[in-house]
């Protein structure tokens, strides 16, 4: 897999020979060595884009078409899904079970893509005037830039792809370095299925190498990037530069708010669903779990007993529930998040340590850490208002509602949260008051691809899925015609 740098419908390796190998995150094993692209390959990747772009080879095709090619793109996904969800899991470290639901939400988002890539012909606008025509269009905005993350490598590229082949654009995508395996997939099955060459391009390399280019070439007319705030403001910066479109996906520190009628058991699972599912390595985590004092000591208690018995393992372990963290710099940051907790006052109710062969069968192979409980936090604390990225939870208490709500909306974000309550009337006004793009009332985590996904805040700008997620990757155009076009008198110069 040594070339893997797909540009102009051709694989080649990087321009000046670079290459990175890839390792297993839960095992250490090697997976994969890849082309690491240069700020050249790059520059290579948004000429084939911008020239596929102007041509009309890929815009031009009727909407309807574009979105045929969509629906089988998801069906081939699903043909291929084994291969797929193996080298997703053997980038991540994620269980194969995780992996193979990861490859069946991929194949639903170009499923919704492609069936709504014909359905909005644009709008007449009615001028008050029968001799004049005027209607809104969409156009597709031209060459994307997509730089993705390591959690969700091919889901997140998928959210982003789908949308940007209805529309019509041509793109570069710039994976993780250390998760590059899918999209390496991706490109030989759009490839397969007869994209037009330069449409889809992508380049294999270190963010920090091949991004800048990406994000602020004037032949780029937007930029769609999910992953860190500090990254995203870089970005944004870079872009600036040429005025283009951006849309950013920046993570969250997101509440998890459970009033004292909620369903216990349901909601000590969903808190633990919320903030462990794939090691908490998800932008949407529930890992400010907000309880209601009158029942906060009983609820942490079941909580930390049960993350005790959570067990972690590599892809191909089927006892495991969890998996490994990405990277071991990534647990040494997981590591020093909890540790100034701790020196900040929070209490360690478990966890707080990486995991070992005491912990479980061959986990000192890996990057695991024990899912990790921290309460007695306050909102004034480093733990309650940063994102950890890993098997953490921070807890906190409220007596009212709107001690809950003042809470939940104490952030500099605004991507997810969640209440739960069985008074119907509560959990509309708290869902309504908590300032956060998604908000789940008694559950967590589940999204549609028909529903927009984004945050307020320094959670993002734009939104990805949904009709708002298309629009995205289109622009809108007035076009006014006059059908009976008169002298307008207004400069008396013909005398």
């Amino acid at each position: 897999m040594t070339d893997t740098i797909f540009i102009n419908g051709s694989w080649s390796p990087a321009v000046d020979g670079g290459t990175r190998d890839i390792t297993c995150p839960g095992s250490g094993e090697h997976v994969a060595t890849v082309s690491e692209g240069s700020a050249a390959d790059s520059e290579r990747a948004i000429a084939a884009a911008r020239a596929s772009f102007d041509s009309g080879a890929w815009a031009k095709v009727p909407a309807s078409e574009r979105g045929e090619f969509l629906l089988k793109v998801a069906s081939r996904l699903m043909e291929r899904q084994e291969e797929f969800a193996r080298a997703e899991a053997l980038d991540t470290g994620k269980r194969m079970y995780e992996a193979r639901l990861d490859i069946e939400a991929i194949a639903d988002s170009f499923t919704y893509f492609g069936k709504a890539a014909g359905l909005d012909a644009g709008r007449v606008v009615d001028a008050g005037d029968a001799n004049i025509v005027s209607r809104v269009v969409f156009e597709p905005v031209g060459v994307v830039s997509m730089i993705t993350p390591w959690n969700y490598p091919l889901l997140q590229a998928a959210w982003k792809i789908a949308p940007a082949l209805a529309a019509g654009c041509s793109f570069i995508l710039k994976p993780a370095e250390l998760t590059p395996s899918t999209s390496v997939l991706m490109m030989d099955v759009l490839d397969e299925l007869g994209l037009p060459a330069g449409v889809a391009n992508l380049v294999t390399g270190a963010g920090s190498v091949v991004g800048p280019v990406l994000s602020a070439h004037r032949d780029v007319d937007m930029v769609s990037f999910t992953g860190g705030l500090a990254t995203g403001k870089v970005i944004a910066a870079a872009a600036a530069g040429t005025v283009k479109k951006v849309a950013l996906e920046l993570g969250g520190k997101n509440p998890n708010v459970v009033f004292a009628d909620a369903d216990f058991d349901a909601a000590v699972d969903n808190a633990l669903n919320g903030a462990f599912v794939h090691s908490g390595q998800v932008c949407s985590a529930g890992a400010r779990l907000v309880v209601e004092e009158s029942i906060a000591e009983s609820f942490v208690d079941e909580l930390v007993r049960r993350a005790k018995l959570i067990r972690q393992g590599g892809p191909f372990d089927e006892n495991a529930e969890t998996g490994a963290l990405i990277s071991a710099e990534h647990l040494e940051k997981v590591d020093a998040y909890v540790h100034r907790g701790i020196a900040e006052g929070a209490r360690l109710r478990c966890g707080g340590r990486a995991a070992t062969n005491a912990d479980g069968e061959n986990l000192e192979a890996g990057h695991y850490y024990m899912p990790t409980v921290l309460d007695k936090v306050t909102g004034s604390m480093s733990v309650a208002q940063d994102e950890a990225f890993g098997p953490t939870i921070t807890v906190e208490t409220f007596s009212t509602e709107a001690q809950a709500v003042a809470i939940g909306n104490d952030t500099d974000y605004g991507l997810a949260g969640a209440v739960w309550t069985q008074d119907a009337g509560k959990a509309q006004r708290v869902a309504g008051a908590l300032r956060h793009g998604t908000v789940w009332i008694n559950d967590f985590h589940p999204y549609l691809p028909q529903a927009e996904w984004g945050g307020f805040g320094q959670s993002g700008i734009g939104r990805e899925l949904g009709p708002m997620g298309l629009g995205e990757y289109q622009e809108a155009k007035h076009i006014y015609q006059n059908l009976d076009p008169q002298v307008t008198g207004w400069f008396d110069s013909r005398a």
